[in-house]
């Protein structure tokens, strides 16, 4: 069966231009419109139902999933996104997946029926409904990712530069004279673990310590934080600094720290990933990565939007991020 893919290829136009053509016309040139249907019928394209429906009907929702409800990095998120759904007259549908595929596929099942005009995915996962939405409709899929950036899912995404973020976070270790530094990651089929672990690595390799770098596993939690410092403390060759992939895990290496009277920074440093609101009250400060998590919220709603009333926008946002210099770094006791 012909796709719109197949008439943009004959036509020697975007999908995106067959997409308008077939389903919103005027905002076409009469004579593109003409070719991308002469092509369309040479072709023999029928347009798909579910595609048909999405562009037709709406109902004035969108949906979030996310991955964890209960995690606060979500919360200014969300708290972005549904300010820029009320700013634009849509209703804002969330869906806890609890990071279970079953939960996913239910919501994504939401889109062919039009109880929602779009969805934006927090996690790192495409449910099986919204990847044939996906390759139904290619770049006009009203499929939007924020935060776990993955380019193999194919779709528009509104994130930070993940691996830059902390290749920055392990070279100002670096730079106060640590050379025994752990990473604190996450679960390694996470794209946010795989691109930090990236840029901590290319950092170490930069400096010629790589052999020296430690990664232990954990899960973005507290609990696995507070885990992984007492696999890596109390013996002769432990790290002097640890790098987390979430202020969650570092809130937990710090505490982990505190019952083993191992003193931040004198003792050990931390760095933690999100800044989260916490993080600056806590004792010591964290020192940590910033990323802007409302404007990802308000960025991958307005992309979302934009998608669905076929407007042209960068499907792929970078958003900038910045190191916060705070009290839990410091040089390494001689």
């Amino acid at each position: 069966m012909a796709t719109i893919y197949d008439i943009a290829r004959q036509v020697g136009v975007s999908a995106g231009t067959v997409s308008r053509a077939l389903s919103r016309p005027e905002k076409v040139l009469p004579a593109t419109r003409k070719r991308i249907e002469q092509a369309a019928a040479a072709l023999g394209y029928v347009p798909n139902a579910v595609a048909r429906t999405l562009k037709t009907q709406r109902s004035g929702r969108i949906l979030i999933t996310v991955p964890d409800i209960a995690n606060p990095f979500f919360a200014q998120i969300l708290q972005g996104a549904e300010d820029a759904a009320q700013a634009a007259g849509y209703a804002v549908l969330l869906g806890d997946t609890q990071h279970q595929p079953e939960r996913e596929e239910r919501y994504a099942q939401m889109l062919p029926r039009n109880e929602a005009d779009g969805m934006i995915v927090l996690g790192h996962r495409l449910p099986p409904t919204a990847r044939d939405i996906v390759r139904q409709l290619g770049a006009t899929a009203p499929v939007v990712n924020g935060c776990e950036f993955d380019p193999a899912l194919g779709i528009p995404s509104v994130h930070i530069d993940n691996a830059a973020a902390a290749r920055t976070a392990m070279e100002h270790l670096y730079g106060l004279g640590h050379e025994r530094i752990a990473v604190v990651g996450g679960p390694p089929d996470n794209p946010l673990h795989q691109q930090r672990l990236e840029g901590a690595r290319a950092a170490a390799r930069a400096r010629g310590r790589l052999r020296l770098l430690t990664i232990v596993p954990g899960d973005f939690s507290v609990e696995s934080g507070h885990a992984a410092a007492g696999k890596l403390l109390g013996h002769a060759s432990a790290p002097t600094a640890a790098f987390c992939f979430s202020d969650q895990m570092a809130l937990g290496v710090l505490a982990a720290c505190r019952d083993l009277g191992v003193r931040v920074p004198e003792d050990f440093s931390i760095v933690g990933f999100d800044d989260l609101a916490s993080s600056r009250y806590l004792t010591p400060p964290l020192t940590t990565i910033s990323q802007p998590m409302r404007d990802i919220g308000v960025r991958a709603v307005n992309l979302l939007l934009a998608i669905i009333e076929a407007a042209d926008v960068p499907h792929q946002q970078t958003l900038d991020f910045s190191l916060m210099l705070r009290g839990s770094t410091a040089a390494p006791r001689a």
